[in-house]
């Protein structure tokens, strides 16, 4: 075929690619022309149209693949500034030839032969993404079928997830309920470096018995300060038997007044402060003996401020000391454990509001808090430590044991006025009665759970190996005491066997017994 003209000139019949960045144009409808006007014999015909629906079905997917790469390319780029570009097809050439001032960024598909020449048209630009969009809506009603089948299958799975995260949730719980404090109990004893105790029980039913006996040897060369322990802010008689005792054998003997429900490292400062007070105003050093958590306040303000207190300290006796923890602190404030805040809740009610305490005071006797504490401030070395442990009764007669704590004093009452003057110059009478409620009941039924669920021994509150400090001498008594029993006295006494303020005082005097033995010992050394 000859040349054909375009815009008044001359294009070349063969094959011209032209390329503009990421698309070419090719057409070849010259070629398809030949063999419809020239290829008449019938041999040929379906040679001819096999040839033109190849080529169509190729234009078709140029014609899909340039709106794909136009589509991509808008989003790609943001938007796609199409230049002015002129389009003029010839129908015997079909050549179409880019104008000279096309600017940059415009788009030539590529065919098999010949050059589209086009021209700015905005009409196709609107065009194109309709086009797109409408050939892709079967891709996209596919796509909608396909996540409205996965859909139930997606929140099936996800509420089989989230009901198993929950079941695994609450066997944890349970897991951890019923393990309870069974790792900590005696973890003083299995970690290594800690000291180890000595058996002082025989000496101290010795100077037990001599003292029921009347001798007394407790010499008046020390302050005797009586630590008490958690609420005893709330039981008036808290000590108050032992230092009445100590009084009248001519003691100087002191009952700290610190506030009870207050944390360790608070009250730690308060008997660095109490413990000064007494050996500036008396010169004389100070015999510690605290019960319960003030056995373990004791222990902490020597553990902290020993650099300051260690000319004015001769001794610590604990009585009944979780000092390694208590499993009724530990259990009942357990993270992660079933109804734990619900319980957590309570315990603030009845603390924080109730008695106007702090929550840290019952934390700070938890395992996880004394293990923290311990391996942080451990004791001096050398001073004279006692630790007395006690196991509590069982039976099912002490259930009805009835404890006093406290006394009232009931209002004066006039007398009823019957005319008489020898009853109308009377203007009455009061007196006081004793407060008591089943605090022995409660500590039997403490131990009697404790013994049944970690098979450990206990006065109620504080098992006997956690009672026992490493380094000290432990005293293990023969004689049933429950956790209540050394500062609150029993309805029910039995004189033949020792009351709380003879045991008292054979702690302290074991407890200078063995000051004058490590003072001898360092003397030797």
């Amino acid at each position: 075929m000859a040349d054909l003209p375009i815009n008044g000139e001359f294009a070349e019949p063969e094959n011209q690619l032209s390329v503009h960045r990421d698309v070419v144009i090719v057409n070849n409808t010259s070629h398809i022309l030949d063999f419809l006007l020239f290829s008449t014999p019938m041999d040929d015909i379906f040679t001819c149209l096999l040839t033109w629906t190849t080529n169509i079905s190729r234009r078709f997917i140029n014609f899909i693949e340039n709106l794909v790469l136009q589509d991509v390319y808008r989003c790609r780029e943001g938007s796609i500034a199409v230049s002015s570009m002129y389009c003029m097809e010839n129908s015997n050439s079909g050549i179409c030839q880019r104008s000279s001032y096309e600017p940059e960024g415009e788009f030539l598909a590529n065919t098999d032969s010949g050059i589209i020449k086009t021209n700015h048209c905005r009409q196709l630009r609107r065009d194109v993404p309709f086009i797109f969009q409408g050939l892709m809506f079967p891709l996209f009603a596919l796509r909608l079928t396909w996540r409205l089948v996965v859909a139930p299958w997606r929140c099936a799975f996800y509420y089989l997830n989230r009901t198993q995260a929950q079941v695994y949730s609450i066997v944890s719980r349970m897991e951890r309920t019923l393990r309870g404090s069974s790792d900590d109990i005696g973890w003083l004893q299995r970690t290594p470096g800690m000291a180890p105790v000595e058996d002082g029980s025989a000496r101290f039913l010795e100077l037990l018995e001599a003292i029921r006996n009347g001798k007394h040897t407790l010499p008046n060369s020390f302050v005797y300060l009586l630590v008490p322990g958690l609420f005893s802010n709330h039981g008036p008689l808290y000590f108050v038997a032992t230092k009445r005792f100590f009084s009248k054998m001519g003691l100087a003997c002191h009952i700290a007044k610190i506030h009870s429900e207050a944390s360790v490292e608070h009250n730690a400062w308060e008997l660095k402060q109490y413990i000064e007070e007494l050996y500036w105003g008396s010169g004389k050093r100070v015999m510690l003996l605290g019960h319960s958590k003030g056995g373990v306040d004791s222990a902490a303000a020597l553990s902290i401020y020993w650099s300051e207190l260690e000319n004015k300290v001769a001794g610590l006796a604990l009585v009944q000391s979780p000092y390694g923890g208590s499993p009724i602190a530990s259990d009942t404030l357990r993270e992660g454990q079933i109804a734990d805040k619900e319980t957590r809740r309570i315990m603030e009610l009845l603390i924080c509001k109730t008695i106007k305490g702090d929550m840290q005071a019952l934390e700070d006797l938890t395992y996880e808090k004394r293990k923290e504490f311990v391996m942080k401030h451990k004791l001096p070395e050398g001073i004279p430590l006692i630790s007395f442990s006690s196991e509590a009764r069982v039976a099912p007669g002490v259930l009805a044991t009835l404890t006093q704590i406290a006394h009232a004093e009931l209002p004066r009452l006039p007398f009823l006025k019957f005319g008489s003057s020898e009853f109308d110059n009377v203007s009455g009478l009061g007196h006081q009665v004793p407060i008591v409620i089943p605090v022995s009941a409660a500590m039997a039924a403490c131990a009697l759970h404790l013994l049944l669920r970690y098979g450990e021994k206990s006065d109620g509150l504080v098992t006997c190996r956690d009672a026992e400090v490493p380094g000290s001498v432990v005293v293990r008594p023969e004689q049933k005491l429950d956790h209540a029993w050394m500062v609150y006295s029993s309805k029910k006494k039995n004189l033949d066997e020792p009351n709380s303020t003879e045991m008292c005082e054979a702690l302290l005097t074991l407890l200078v017994e063995l000051g004058e033995r490590k003072k001898e010992e360092r003397k030797e050394a």
